[in-house]
């Protein structure tokens, strides 16, 4: 994909949703955090769902870290791995307020300290939260930095940093969303939408699809 393409892929993504948004249900910075941390190897469907229980009862660090290993997983325990999620929760919790006033860092060091948080998570609560122009690469991203040829790479880093280095400044705040949205419902990992696509004509995938005889 050269760096037309890249510009069309992203005004006719931006064209048909303008302002693109997480799926993930959340009031508060802090929520945010809680239900990003939840959602590894989740659907955002199932953290939703479980995050509706939690936030009804406990929806800060002080109130989560009250309820303890037993009362959080109590919430949580329709989500996977959700007894080690609880326990780094519960870390986190006591981190933010022990360190940081109770109120969620905005510096990727600071987020990627907390327990349970890695890359992923920090770049997700950097752009959802704060609005930095950060590329969270889940399973989705990777898909489609691959497939299309917009980012190529081995590894989650490498696409990533593709992606960082090939999205035009105006489109990459709100990238990380398109990609994943795009990746969920469209460019699926095991029977991709090409009939429906609407960046087929940029899609490195979809172009060869296109040219290859009947």
């Amino acid at each position: 994909m050269n760096g037309a393409q890249v510009e069309r892929f992203f005004a006719i993504l931006k064209a048909a949703n303008p302002a693109p948004q997480t799926e993930l249900e959340f009031a508060s910075v802090f929520e945010l955090l809680t239900a990003v941390l939840l959602s590894a190897q989740a659907t955002d469907v199932g953290v939703n769902k479980a995050t509706r229980r939690l936030f009804a009862v406990a929806n800060t660090p002080a109130q989560v870290l009250a309820l303890g290993q037993d009362g959080l997983e109590s919430h949580i325990k329709t989500i996977g791995l959700y007894r080690s999620k609880a326990k780094h929760l519960l870390q986190t919790c006591a981190m933010l307020i022990e360190q940081h006033g109770g109120e969620v860092p905005r510096s990727r060091t600071e987020l990627e300290a907390l327990p349970g948080v890695g890359r992923k998570t920090a770049n997700v609560v950097l752009n959802v939260a704060f609005g930095e122009p950060t590329m969270a690469v889940d399973t989705h991203i990777f898909r489609v930095g691959n497939r299309t040829g917009l980012a190529p790479g081995k590894t989650p880093l490498a696409v990533e940093l593709g992606l960082l280095d090939r999205i035009p400044e105006a489109y990459l705040v709100d990238a990380h969303h398109w990609l994943i949205l795009h990746g969920r419902y469209v460019c699926q990992a095991r029977k991709p939408l090409c009939n429906v696509c609407t960046v087929i004509n940029e899609c490195d995938t979809g172009r060869n699809l296109k040219s290859a005889p009947a």
